[in-house]
């Protein structure tokens, strides 16, 4: 079989294929076997139909090769994916100008591809990120939160203000003097929100003994009747915390004084905004270098396939937690409309970012060895379950060979895009990267969050299905392919 191609109008790419006639003969016989096998004819074993009864049946010797060719040529196609590197997005228009009739075969298959697409100035990005630093501010904040859970409640004389608690006795009535809301000794925290804001209000700057009369409605509900509530306030409590020492530390944690605690909190702290740095500048540089591809230039065929895979991810996460699309609509308050849009939104942003590494790639010429495509089938089989050269046959056999090799070339773009970013914090000033990794250990966690698929097929990196998943489907993805576009 020979595979040659050419690039047509429209981000379109022609592939024409020529079989040889003994080839196509050897493969038209097993399609044609496997006809035999599958026909149910009365008075003949499955598989024992002669071919002129099957022939027959079908209208012929001519008709029985349309067939068979019609079974054959979705992994003619496959293979001639392989063989030429070529990544389609769409199911290919198959036209045999060949040998439907007899002798050698052949077809040409037209199949849309992603555009190459513009990313000018992609070499001079800068990032904002958290700030990594770790400030004494951050540490006493991390030790009144320790405090705050073995704080005690002390009456005071004072009017209550937002941070105390207050007891009261709260009762609603509405129209015709229906009691809605009926709760004595009730321990309320001022300036929490916890009933309704008019209630914050009225108690904030209250005393012991004071009296109050509002009428309020649910936040919630905008047709809510409103409430007539009366409030008895019966006591002000403040929050009395425990004094920084060493012996509060050695109750409050494992360490024995307060200087102990201290730098524990500070190292943790350091690596937990080390690490979250690291997220904000991978995610900040793809968000950078999508943003340098104008929208015209991605394909409808890609965002609807991005949409689509989130609608799948979507239902199974709701399946697993046996929630109904309409529940999760309803929970999150938006219509069908309004969340499809959101999702069309977030498919355009991924595939842009998914186009953007492509293009990264071959402005720096990024290529992937044989030695790190073999990398990534072992990994794969690992996954699976099965050996390596079954990944790669399952692959070939479905045509996505080449988008393995995409992946891994985005990786590449996506490490060489992390390493040449700018990178500063809130207030304009450079963020080490080196200082991140060091705090972490030495090792970039931000990479160790996922592996190259990951990567390069995050939520906002899209267009990236194409790995184990289409190992798993086969070569089942190739056919049908060919048969929706044939």
């Amino acid at each position: 079989m020979r595979a040659t191609s050419e690039s047509v109008e429209g981000n379109k790419v022609r592939l024409s294929v020529e079989i040889d006639e003994q080839e196509v003969d050897a493969v038209l016989d097993e399609a044609i076997r496997t006809l035999t096998r599958q026909a149910r004819v009365p008075g003949f074993r499955p598989g024992k139909v002669p071919r002129p009864v099957l022939e027959a049946r079908m209208g012929g010797a001519g008709a029985l090769r349309a067939e068979a060719l019609r079974e054959a040529i979705p992994d003619f196609y496959a293979r001639a994916l392989a063989d030429t590197e070529i990544d389609p997005i769409s199911p290919p228009e198959i036209d045999i100008k060949g040998g439907e009739d007899a002798g050698a075969v052949s077809f040409d298959a037209v199949v849309q591809v992603r555009p190459a697409v513009a990313i000018p100035g992609y070499a001079g990005l800068e990032v904002t990120v958290p700030s990594p630093v770790v400030t004494d501010a951050d540490v006493d904040s991390q030790i009144d939160r320790m405090r705050d859970t073995e704080a005690e409640l002390v009456e005071v004389s004072r009017a209550a203000r937002d941070g105390d608690y207050v007891t009261v006795d709260l009762h609603g009535t509405v129209a015709g003097d229906e009691e809605v809301v009926a709760q004595d000794d009730y321990l309320y925290e001022v300036g929490s929100g916890r009933v309704v804001p008019e209630l914050d209000e009225q108690v904030r700057g209250a005393k012991v003994g004071d009296v109050l009369a509002f009428s309020a409605s649910a936040a919630s509900q905008s047709d809510a009747p409103e409430i007539s509530f009366r409030v008895l306030v019966k006591d002000v409590k403040e929050k009395k915390l425990p004094d920084v020492t060493d012996e509060w530390a050695a109750e409050a944690s494992e360490f024995t004084t307060v200087a102990e605690l201290r730098e524990d909190l500070r190292t943790r702290m350091a690596q937990m905004k080390a690490f979250q740095t690291q997220l904000a500048l991978r995610q900040g540089a793809l968000n950078a270098l999508a943003e340098l591809v104008d929208t015209e230039a991605v394909p409808d065929v890609l965002v609807d396939e991005e949409v689509r895979q989130r609608v799948h991810d979507l239902g199974h996460r709701l399946e697993e937690q046996r929630i109904g699309i309409a529940q999760f609509l309803a929970a999150t308050g938006r219509s069908e409309e309004e969340f499809l849009e959101e999702l069309r939104a977030e498919g355009r942003r991924a595939v842009k970012g998914d186009l953007a590494l492509r293009a990264l790639a071959e402005a720096e010429d990024l290529e992937v060895a044989e030695d790190e495509i073999e990398a990534e089938l072992q990994e794969m089989a690992g996954r699976l379950g099965v050996a390596p050269t079954e990944v790669r046959e399952r692959l070939t056999r479905a045509g996505r060979m080449a988008a393995v090799r995409s992946e891994q070339r985005k990786a590449k773009a996506l490490s060489w895009l992390l390493d040449h970013v700018v990178v500063v914090d809130e207030d304009g000033a450079p963020v080490s990267r080196e200082d991140l990794q060091a705090v972490l250990g030495g090792t970039d966690e931000g990479a160790e969050a996922g592996g190259p698929e990951e990567d390069a097929a995050s939520a906002e990196n899209g267009g990236a299905h194409d790995g184990a998943e289409q190992v798993e489907a086969g070569s089942d993805a190739g056919a049908s392919n060919v048969e929706a576009g044939a």
